[in-house]
This record gives structure tokens, sequence and C-alpha cells, in this order.
């Protein structure tokens, strides 16, 4: 099924990487303008002699501060679409982080601040950004790239893990904030390790049995489109997309409540429950 993002402009980060990468070309081919962000500034050049120029504008950027954030977004002309796509992985602390886990001894304050200013700090920053203008057209796309609940919750993976899950819950609360004013909040994950540099060539897990970051642009691209208007505070499991279904299918296979509302139906609270 093709996606037709014409007239769209979308602003992405972690642009430079294996999923930003295929992210950019899929939005590309759909039509739509692409502002394209990371902090790596070679990935950027490779990006530019991969696609088409004319709808792509490449930046760098530091996710992790807010200034350079509202910068990033001020010298753009609109967003439509913004792609929360960038992070820090573990492989930041060390690169057999997978077959050796990592434990608090060897974290140091300026890593975990580095890992929650860049994981999750960096998207409400884009978020709250971006928000005057997606309001004032009444409509608008935010897609947050979290993780698996097994790696946010696994021991001896921090700061990532507790990093994406905030993420995760800050998504839910925006879906249920903007969903008055046509902005839908959404997650998508790989579902598992992904093929990409943020897990090192060091690994024990043989590369062929990673998910290909390929996976993650048929739910991307959807959740963009016109046809998901009325989808919110949902996650897809990429890995669980089925290209070869329709769309009712795909869903019914990949798509999850965000974060974890089952969890929060029964507060205990006075008078009853909020609001």
């Amino acid at each position: 099924m093709s996606t037709n993002l014409s007239g769209k402009r979308a602003f992405i980060t972690g642009a430079a990487g294996g999923i930003g990468r295929e992210l950019v070309g899929a939005l590309l081919e759909a039509g739509c303008f692409v502002d394209a962000a990371d902090i790596d500034k070679h990935g950027l050049d490779a990006l530019r002699n991969l696609y088409d120029q004319s709808k792509l504008n490449t930046m760098v950027l530091d996710i992790s501060s807010s200034e350079a954030c509202q910068l990033a977004i001020n010298s753009t002309e609109t967003t439509d679409i913004l792609i929360n796509n960038a992070g820090a992985s573990m492989g930041l602390i060390r690169e057999n982080h997978l077959d050796e886990l990592v434990s608090i001894d060897e974290l140091l304050p300026e890593t975990w601040d580095h890992f929650i200013n860049t994981n999750l700090s960096g998207a409400w920053y884009l978020t709250r950004a971006v928000i005057p203008r997606m309001k004032k057209k009444q409509w608008g796309r935010i897609i947050n790239v979290t993780t698996s609940f097994f790696t946010m919750l696994r021991p001896m993976f921090h700061p990532y893990g507790p990093a994406k899950a905030a993420l995760e819950a800050m998504s839910a609360g925006h879906a249920g904030e903007f969903a008055r004013h046509g902005i839908t909040v959404n997650v998508v994950v790989p579902g598992g390790p992904c093929d990409t540099p943020m897990v090192p060539a060091v690994t024990n897990i043989k590369r062929e049995l990673l998910i290909p970051p390929r996976a993650m642009v048929a739910p991307t691209l959807w959740l963009c489109s016109k046809d998901a208007d009325d989808v919110t505070g949902k996650r897809y499991v990429a890995a669980h997309w089925d290209t070869k279904k329709n769309i009712s299918e795909a869903r019914a296979a990949s798509e999850e409540e965000v974060a974890w509302q089952q969890l929060s139906g029964s507060p205990v609270w006075p008078g009853g429950k909020p609001d």
C-alpha cells in the first residue's frame, strides 16, 4: 500500500542512523518534505548523497539542548509530523553491553544525565516546540520511538531502559492532552534488537536474526497518513506488522495501548476517580 504525504513536512531526529535513514527515504518517497536532524554530521552528509535533496533539509542537532531544539524548529517553515527517533545507546558505556550487562558501579551521574536528556528530554523539547504550529492547523502527528517493555524493565540496562519507559509514559499523557486539537501521539518500536549500529558488532547475537530497520517504515507511514486521523495513544510492534496483510490485519497483530493503560484505572482518589 502506497502512502501519499504530499504537502506535509516532517521533522525526524536520529535521521542518519539505521532506522532514521529508512524513515527519511520512505517519507521522501511518499512526497513529504523532510527536515532530517542528527548529531552526526558525516552521517548527514551520507544521507544527502542517498536521497533527492530538493525535498530534504539536513541539520546537525544535539537534542539534549532545549535551546538548540527550539532554534531548529524555528528554522523550518512548518512541522506537520514529528518523529522522535534519536537516542543514546548503551554502546556509549561499553560495546559489549549486550553480552556483559552494565552494573550501577560503571555508571557516572553525567552518564545518567546524558541518557535522560537525549532519550527523554529531547523528545519533550521538540514536542513543546512544534505543538503551537500543530494546534494552529488542528492537525499533527507525533511518533515516538521507545523500546520493548522487556528492555525498559531489564536489570542492568540503565539508563537506557528507564529513559525509554519515561518516554512511553510521556507519549500516553500527550496523546490524551493533544487529541482535541487533531494531534495524534503514538509509539512505534522494533520489538527487539534491531540491525543498526546501536547493536555493536562485538555482540554474540547473529546479525541475521536482528530485526531489519526497514520494518519500522510501514506502521510509521500509516500513522502519518489521513487514514490514521483517529488513531492516538497506541503502540505498534514493527516486527509484528505484516506488509502482506491488509491494514486491519496488520494492526491486529501489532497494536497495543501505549504505556500501561490497564494499570491506571483504579487509583485511590478522593471522591472516586479523577476527571
